[in-house]
């Protein structure tokens, strides 16, 4: 099992456009092969940050993930909004950061 941390700066103001986004991006995610988990969470003190919490049972199913239509249509939803975002793949042995 392999677990995603994916952070995302947004710019201020950009809350609200994104929910619809990444709420159906998540609800077809679920149904991916090989998710276990796949979670959105806001910070609390820092209104322009989104986690998004990820467990995966390997890394394929990740991979394929990311070539989803849902996935992509996220990414170009979100990408006018986004100022950084920082993913972090982790494995029992290892952890990759992108």
């Amino acid at each position: 099992m392999i677990y995603v941390v994916a952070t995302l700066t947004i710019k201020p103001g950009s809350l609200e456009a994104l929910r619809e986004p990444a709420a159906a991006c998540m609800a077809e995610t679920r149904k991916e092969k090989g998710c276990i988990s796949y979670e959105l969470f806001a910070s609390l003190d820092d209104p322009q940050k989104l986690v998004f919490i990820e467990q995966w049972e390997t890394r394929e199913d990740l991979t394929a993930h990311s070539k989803q239509p849902h996935l992509l249509a996220w990414r170009d939803a979100s990408a006018p909004h986004l100022v950084e975002r920082r993913i972090e793949i982790v494995h029992p042995e290892r952890i990759e950061q992108f």
